[in-house]
């Protein structure tokens, strides 16, 4: 069984996450042990609520250079709503800009829509050699919530080659998982997200 850690940092569905990933088939620890989160096979960064409550309570634990240190060994790092979000360059909210942990270009921001928040089912559109979204169909629904999400690569433009977006749509296209080789994340909440999210997470713990 692949050794997974849930870094608890004060956010996140931890215990969500928890029983989704040993449902899937992985060992888990929740905690914020920098030596149990470096040796585990599998890095899981969760996230609730604002961008910039989550980059605090990253940073008060060292969670940013957990993930700088496992991507640069190339240790697989996996980011969860919030916990993709705050790996992007910054988050605006209402008007105010907090700094991310910067492994992605682009800015997360309040989605264009008449409803807010984007909450219930919504399938996604995955290029092909997904690894996350492998043996599904595009009629597969995951479960949202959230009213804030990265619509693009800011100045970058498009993925890089390695780099693989997979969209949704709710007033306006945005990024529903990126899967960028070591370090991949999903703006919806796979633990919530019945057979299909258990079906991915089936399929990252296979990466590692």
């Amino acid at each position: 069984m692949p050794r997974v850690v849930v870094l608890d940092y004060g956010s996140g569905n931890l215990r969500s996450a928890e029983r989704a990933l040993e449902h899937a088939g992985a060992r888990v620890e929740v905690t914020d042990d920098h030596r149990a989160a470096m040796e585990a096979d599998g890095l899981v960064v969760p996230g609730v609520g604002a961008f910039s409550a989550c980059m605090r309570g990253l940073l008060e634990v060292g969670g940013d250079k957990l993930v700088d240190r496992r991507l640069a060994d190339d240790r697989p790092v996996l980011g969860i709503c919030v916990g993709m979000q705050i790996l992007f360059e910054r988050g605006v909210e209402h008007g105010v800009a907090a700094e991310g942990v910067g492994r992605w270009p682009g800015a997360v921001e309040r989605l264009r829509a008449e409803v807010l928040p984007h909450m219930g089912w919504n399938t996604v559109s995955a290029p092909s050699g997904s690894v996350l979204f492998a043996g599904m169909t595009p009629e597969t629904r995951f479960y949202f919530v959230h009213s804030f999400a990265a619509r693009g690569w800011g100045d970058a433009g498009t993925a890089s080659e390695q780099r693989r977006s997979v969209w949704a749509e709710h007033g306006e296209p945005f990024l529903a998982a990126v899967e960028d080789g070591p370090l991949m994340a999903t703006q919806f909440h796979p633990e919530k997200s019945g057979a299909a999210g258990s079906a991915l997470l089936r399929n990252w713990l296979e990466t590692l």
